[in-house]
């Protein structure tokens, strides 16, 4: 059962540890203590939505998502479509309520098939359960023409059911016009393309570069070359990546994070994914820097590519790399190398 006193305790806890790093002398570096870094964390905005959800409510839920679908923000509609699913997964009631006494809204059809895919893909019948989902996101597409979230759903559904490249051109078509940059779209299709071709890295950045190159500035989808860089860095073979366009799309996201408000939920999937990157290759007083950047929010992706305990390893590297800084350059010099930190080369993935 979820607390919701618990809830309300973690959007209040996060917002002292903002308070406090906001405060620290410039030049001081200062991280939040173990105990105050939150896992997967939601932003202001949906942390109260949250806590009605667990009592039962679901007229924060709706109220939100319907004004994200009427302002079109579609970046934020996305990330808390995907978010009050997880929620829904272990607590049901407050959206089975909503579709009983609403089953034509829009937003809740949409978090309904967000919910179902993500169920079917846990499943070891994902494929087959997948095809049995696609009814769902159909009726969500169809609720309203204008939104492209119900598309990005639509393109991972077809990762995950296996569907042809021709079929998922015609869903790549229909999601970019109605949003030419959205990010979760583009992730959905470089993911695609990873997949149906694997160990075509090469491809997988030409594609993201291209996105990003075309995309306004402060997009996020000027992240997308990092997300090609992960993809390589974690991968098991295909074509060795030049390690300058490795070090390019870092420094795109580096320049991007920039920009983005410090210690906020909303930009740490971002930076987490950017330190990872980072110390992957090698560039480690940069990969501190977006741990300090991203203040107390951790997030699962990427540190469970590397343990079942995400959290315990986002601790365990901020710690190591804050102890390196701290002693100086002699220490970082002296740092082992590992298969986890050192620089991308031919036959490490």
């Amino acid at each position: 059962m979820v607390d919701t006193m618990a809830l309300l305790h973690t959007f209040t806890r996060a917002s002292r540890v903002r308070e406090k790093l906001g405060a620290a002398r410039p030049g001081v570096l200062v991280l939040p203590a173990d105990a105050e870094v939150l896992l997967d964390a939601p932003d202001e905005v949906l942390g109260p939505v949250l806590v009605g959800a667990a009592a039962g409510d679901p007229a924060p839920a709706a109220g939100l998502l319907a004004a994200t679908r009427h302002r079109g923000s579609w970046e934020h509609r996305d990330r808390y479509v995907r978010q009050l699913a997880v929620f829904a997964r272990s607590r049901p009631e407050w959206l089975d309520t909503w579709r009983v006494h609403d089953p034509h809204s829009p937003d809740g059809l949409l978090v309904d098939a967000q919910r179902a895919v993500h169920r079917a893909w846990d499943s070891p019948a994902r494929a087959e359960l997948l095809r049995e989902v696609s009814p769902s996101i159909t009726a969500a597409a169809r609720a309203d023409h204008r939104d492209p979230v119900p598309w990005r759903l639509a393109l991972d559904h077809a990762r995950g059911a296996r569907a042809g490249h021709r079929y998922f051109q015609e869903l790549w078509e229909a999601a970019v016009r109605r949003a030419p940059h959205h990010y979760g779209c583009h992730v959905a299709a470089l993911r695609y393309l990873s997949s149906s071709w694997h160990g075509a890295h090469l491809e997988c950045f030409d594609f993201a570069d291209q996105a990003a190159q075309d995309a306004p500035d402060g997009s996020l989808t000027q992240a997308l070359p990092l997300r090609a860089a992960f993809g390589y860095l974690t991968d098991g073979g295909g074509a060795e990546v030049p390690r300058e366009r490795l070090d390019a799309a870092a420094d795109r996201a580096l320049a991007l994070s920039a920009r983005l408000p410090a210690a906020h939920p909303r930009p740490a999937g971002l930076r987490n994914l950017l330190a990872y990157v980072l110390l992957r290759l090698e560039r480690r007083p940069e990969a501190l820097e977006q741990l300090r950047l991203t203040g107390p929010y951790a997030t699962s992706t990427p540190w469970d590519r590397e343990a079942e305990d995400p959290l315990g390893r986002f601790l365990e590297v901020r710690r190591g790399l804050h102890e390196e800084a701290a002693a100086g350059p002699a220490a970082a010099s002296r740092h082992p190398r590992s298969e986890r930190g050192r620089r991308a080369r031919s036959g490490d993935h």
